[in-house]
């Protein structure tokens, strides 16, 4: 038998620099929070659909809302070496900046558990951002995604992380 314990800080390769999912039986069960941001910027007849509510499809924000929700939920089906996890707690809020004509989307993922959540917070995100994309590019195709990042991570073995403003 060969011994496939990683050798490096990638933590996805094996010695034999072979990919795969990292074993997580001997780490601590503990509670882990991770917080994601990004962005979407448009033109400002576009934000002003999005605030008035008044897009051709509906509530743009709920409906983001509840794809960052699902994108959480579904991350281990997007991201191939990612493990299920049983989340406990997603949150995905915006906030309307007007003066850049963008919306900020910060998603919450929290669960109990041997591995972290940071992938789901920022699957959250990133689809929360590209169903207000898709909701809006019949007026705005020239809309833009962007600052995808961790925000906060906290739990487990590694601890916190606050990343900087």
């Amino acid at each position: 038998m060969t011994d496939t314990k990683a050798s490096s800080p990638l933590t996805h390769f094996d010695a034999q620099g072979q990919a795969h999912m990292v074993d997580v039986a001997a780490k601590a069960s503990t509670h882990r929070v991770a917080v994601a941001e990004g962005r979407i910027t448009m033109l400002p007849a576009t934000l002003a659909l999005i605030q008035a509510g008044t897009a051709k499809k509906g509530d743009v924000l709920g409906i983001a809302r509840i794809a960052g929700i699902q994108a959480a939920k579904k991350t281990s089906d997007l991201i191939p070496l990612c493990h299920p996890i049983a989340l406990t707690r997603v949150a995905v809020e915006f906030d309307i900046e007007p003066e850049s004509h963008s919306v900020r989307c910060i998603a919450t993922a929290e669960c109990t558990g041997q591995t972290g959540v940071e992938m789901e917070a920022l699957s959250a995100v990133s689809v929360a951002l590209l169903t207000i994309y898709d909701m809006c590019k019949a007026v705005d195709r020239g809309m833009v995604m962007g600052g995808v990042r961790l925000v906060e991570k906290r739990g487990g073995k590694s601890g916190s992380f606050t990343a900087a403003a």
